[in-house]
């Protein structure tokens, strides 16, 4: 199920987003400006938002901006929804990296219709839903990852970790990198975070029997080691001679 993030400030439209977008099939969470998206996308990246324009404190537009310089963010869907209608509003939008514009008051089917049409686009050449490594499944629209029958249950954080370095086998990664790629810039986080979270990584798929599959490379940071196949023993066939048959 697809997780919308709506950034709103009136109730009225945040009631009526809400539950337009339920009924549609989707997990809808709610931000009153553009500091509270901040905070919700730092916790679990939505896979499309729905901006106001004008809010309180900072605008829409530069939220938009915020996450399109974010390497974590950038390709998020974002459908940008106000009353302003200037052409020179659209082309500011635009230029600030929106993919869609919904001018209010709107019709909710039409934007329901936008929305699904986005995420298609969006997601038509993303990654799988289902990455399958070394045992391991991860099942990236539910968030869930599984060893053999059994779930490893990951918070939002190790799991983007455990994704990206899944997505990335044998490279390795600084900690700086791991930090940008996963955490993103919305906190000063010192590097020591990545080694607590690769550690807790560690303790919980050992114990759920999928033994250490990240490897710290010494002075460097780490990567996922992709185990190769075994390869089939070659057989030796013992030709007999040919004279042995002679008659």
């Amino acid at each position: 199920m697809k997780q919308i993030l709506v950034v709103e400030d009136e109730p009225g439209i945040q009631e009526l987003l809400q539950l337009n977008l339920s009924m549609a099939g989707y997990r809808v969470s709610v931000a009153n400006n553009a500091d509270e998206a901040v905070a919700l996308i730092r916790d679990a990246l939505p896979d499309l938002v729905l901006i106001d324009w004008n809010m309180p404190g900072r605008s829409g537009v530069s939220l938009v901006r915020q996450l399109r310089q974010d390497s974590q963010t950038r390709h998020i869907p974002v459908i940008m929804l106000t009353a302003r209608d200037d052409e020179l509003d659209k082309v500011t939008a635009f230029d600030s990296g929106v993919d869609d514009y919904v001018t209010k008051p709107f019709r909710a089917r039409e934007l329901i219709a936008r929305v699904q049409a986005l995420l298609r686009r969006a997601y038509r050449d993303a990654t799988p839903d289902v990455l399958e490594v070394d045992g391991l499944r991860l099942l990236h629209e539910q968030r869930r990852v599984m060893v053999g029958m059994r779930e490893l249950v990951l918070g939002p954080t190790e799991y983007r970790l455990l994704h990206f370095l899944v997505q990335h086998p044998m490279r390795v990664h600084t900690r700086s990198q791991l930090l940008n790629h996963v955490w993103g810039n919305y906190a000063e986080l010192q590097e020591r975070t990545v080694d607590a979270y690769v550690g807790r990584l560690r303790q919980l798929m050992d114990a759920a029997g999928h033994h250490t599959c990240i490897e710290t490379v010494r002075s460097v940071g780490y990567r996922f080691l992709k185990r190769e196949p075994v390869p089939e023993p070659r057989v030796r066939v013992r030709h007999e001679s040919l004279a042995a048959w002679t008659i």
